[in-house]
């Protein structure tokens, strides 16, 4: 396989796992969000990665959300799993079954906490991929896994046969074209944290964008791919400034990323936010307040 093997394009956000506010999970919630984001324009979505709290999911908690995701979004786009974990066995087992109930591919991270040398890494992909069928999207986000795949590590990953792409979310622009410029012409190449550089990573020939924001900025984060492919690059810009807003205020004021989304997803009316899963806890008052404050500032509340 290669990157010629996959259709996948676009602008495919990466959504939301709602939960009920006693710990479980909100599949109704879940579902409406990922069907709201496809009919406002989205080709695809991706379930179950950092911003759908993985971490804090069962082995069957994760499998059952690609149930529902795929009864959900059916035949009208891109439906990719996220099926990384620390050992070889969970990972394969997830992604198995993500491919026999018809997803599309699995967003495979490596292995987190533990600090590895690119051979381990590579040996960890390499014992998976071997053992799989469904196309694999690498990801990169060394922020959150401790362990960063490099434009090199990325070139030698594009070897194993199921994997046809790479989602780049380190947020470093030059690790991001680097591994651009390394494995574009074997692997699809998405950009990650596009509220903050997506307008250039498309028009340098990323093939799509794969963020959160989407979850709460509908038709911006969407239109900012379009506009960047289409060459509006005027609206691209201002897409792009709203974007980096968007960033900052969700990062800010004591507020960290995943809370703030969903606290936004609230407040906006939107289906599939609700309360983070611990670790994760609810925005505080204050936090809360800032949040909404800000918000209206920017004309979305």
């Amino acid at each position: 396989m290669d990157r010629n093997s996959v259709n996948w394009s676009g602008p495919m956000p990466a959504v939301t796992t709602a939960f009920h506010a006693d710990g479980r999970i909100d599949e109704a919630g879940f579902a409406a969000n990922m069907i709201e984001l496809i009919e406002a324009g989205a080709t695809g979505v991706v379930v179950g990665g950092c911003t759908g709290e993985f971490w804090a999911l069962s082995h069957d908690e994760r499998k059952r959300l690609f149930d529902v995701a795929r009864e959900a979004i059916g035949s009208r786009g891109t439906l990719i799993v996220g099926t990384g974990a620390i050992t070889v066995e969970e990972s394969v087992a997830l992604t198995r079954h993500a491919e026999a109930i018809g997803c599309d591919g699995a967003l495979i991270l490596p292995p987190y906490f533990v600090k590895l040398s690119d051979d381990e890494i590579f040996a960890h992909f390499a014992d998976i991929t071997d053992r799989i069928g469904l196309p694999v999207l690498l990801y990169n986000i060394p922020g959150n896994a401790v362990n960063a795949i490099t434009p090199a590590l990325a070139l030698r990953l594009a070897a194993l046969d199921p994997v046809v792409a790479i989602k780049e979310s380190s947020g470093d622009w030059n690790n991001f074209y680097g591994t651009y410029l390394a494995v574009h012409d074997r692997l699809r190449v998405f950009c990650g944290p596009s509220s903050v550089f997506g307008v250039p990573a498309v028009q340098l020939g990323a093939d799509g964008t794969i963020d959160c924001f989407p979850n709460v900025w509908r038709r911006g984060g969407l239109d900012l791919y379009f506009a960047a492919k289409n060459g509006d690059s005027a609206h691209a810009a201002e897409l792009q400034a709203m974007g980096r807003k968007l960033t900052d205020l969700f990062t800010s004021g004591g507020r960290t990323l995943y809370p703030a989304t969903k606290a936004a997803m609230d407040m906006l009316g939107y289906p599939g936010g609700g309360t983070p899963r611990p670790p994760l806890r609810r925005l505080s008052a204050d936090a809360a307040d800032g949040l909404k404050a800000g918000l209206q500032a920017l004309h979305l509340l």
